[in-house]
């Protein structure tokens, strides 16, 4: 998504890339995810690399080592970095506490229903993102995450109001859909058409 999507919106991965520490490759495990103490034991790990190491612990659902990293790429100067390591230790304590995340105001819940986007959590981010609505009912970029959210759920109809309603309140919100890879599959197909490309409609 276009940032996804205005807030988890810059990727992590700009500017130049960074080499990501690993642990030594052996016969029964060829390319082993990093662990915590291989990353405390490289003073050298960049924010961008821990971040990134975290993120490989998290899909292997080792929980409690990629919060630990998490917070090593929090700590760091990067704000947007810094800010998907936060989000994603909310994740990881949850999962890790099993209980409901409760956030009390409606960037809250939108910043934390775009990164469940990102993870494909749609369950989880619908739910943030209705919340978030919930509470700010004018703001154009949650109406415009949450039809993405429903547009990955296969709810086309509320998708397709949502959006409509995001183009209303901010008419840019059409170009950035234009160009969001997530709404490329429907971008063509009616009535998402009309509503990303009314030029065309007219001829």
């Amino acid at each position: 998504m276009a940032e996804k999507k205005q807030c988890a919106a810059q990727s992590p991965n700009a500017g130049r890339r960074m080499t990501k520490p690993q642990a030594p490759r052996n016969a029964k495990n060829p390319d082993p995810v990093p662990t915590a103490e291989v990353l405390h034991a490289a003073p050298a790990v960049t924010q961008l690399a821990a971040f990134e190491a975290a993120m490989k612990l998290f899909h292997a659902r080792q929980l409690t080592a990629a919060r630990v990293v998490f917070q090593q790429a929090a700590a760091g100067a990067q704000r947007d970095v810094a800010q998907r390591a936060q989000l994603h230790i909310a994740m990881c304590d949850r999962r890790l506490q099993q209980t409901t995340v409760s956030f009390g105001t409606a960037e809250e819940c939108y910043n934390y229903g775009v990164a469940m986007i990102n993870a494909r959590d749609l369950v989880e981010a619908l739910t943030h993102l209705e919340k978030a609505l919930a509470i700010a009912p004018g703001s154009d970029h949650i109406h415009y995450a949450l039809a993405l959210a429903q547009a990955l759920s296969g709810d086309f109809a509320n998708a397709h109001e949502n959006l409509r309603r995001a183009i209303e309140l901010e008419p840019r919100n059409r170009q950035m859909a234009r160009q969001d890879a997530d709404f490329a599959p429907l971008a063509h197909q009616s009535p998402f058409r009309s509503l990303l490309y009314p030029e065309k409609m007219a001829w």
